[in-house]
């Protein structure tokens, strides 16, 4: 019978996995990205017309996926696109927000890799969980680095030797076992009593 409170306890000490579902579970951009988009276009009002309906499909196209190996967004209807950054490929994340963002409380989340782009390879729009997501994403990428990257074979074992310290050891060994022979033979043929000279019976 589980002690009272040992499962509240134990969430709080490891509360990875029900974070993680959570951030699984992230497949649109909160709903704030489209007044965002709306805002921004107001500030230049004879675009709007122009720019207002390719952002309103990129806001209802897009889509993120969250797995196990790594994370992908798409968006678009005639064009769609589609990145996808691989967890081990990750280099650096980066969270960004202006004042309006910040005013609806959402931000974006740039994640660098090693391509070589000066800027980032995925940028995710629209989360509330930004930092929830970066924690995330930082977690993931620290395990994969980590996997790629075994402890060795002593730490593995907890403090065994390797292999060639366990030959070195058993050299070192048998030199001795061989030494305390040689020290033994030694001491029996100096205590063995001196012979005494043979007497010639013609003299």
């Amino acid at each position: 019978m589980p002690l009272p409170g040992f499962a509240s306890l134990n969430r709080k000490v490891n509360p990875r996995p029900h974070h993680d579902a959570a951030i699984l579970a992230i497949e649109r951009p909160h709903p704030s990205l489209f007044t965002y988009y709306w805002i921004s276009l107001l500030v230049f009002p004879p675009l709007l017309p122009v720019l207002i309906l390719p952002m309103w499909f990129r806001y209802h196209t897009m889509r993120y996926k969250f797995t196990d190996e790594g994370i992908s967004m798409s968006w678009g209807i005639l064009f769609r696109r589609e990145i996808i950054v691989n967890y081990a490929r990750i280099q650096d994340i980066h969270l960004r927000s202006n004042f309006v963002e910040r005013w609806f409380g959402i931000a974006r989340v740039l994640v660098q890799t090693a391509s070589g782009n000066a800027g980032a390879e995925l940028t995710l729009e629209g989360l509330k969980e930004f930092e929830a997501v970066r924690d995330f994403l930082y977690h993931r990428m620290r395990g994969v680095k980590d996997h790629a990257h075994p402890p060795t074979l002593a730490a593995a074992a907890g403090g065994l030797p390797s292999p060639a310290a366990a030959a070195e050891g058993e050299l070192a060994a048998a030199l001795r076992e061989v030494a305390s022979e040689l020290r033994a033979t030694r001491v029996a043929l100096g205590s063995r009593p001196a012979a005494t000279p043979r007497k010639d019976p013609d003299v």
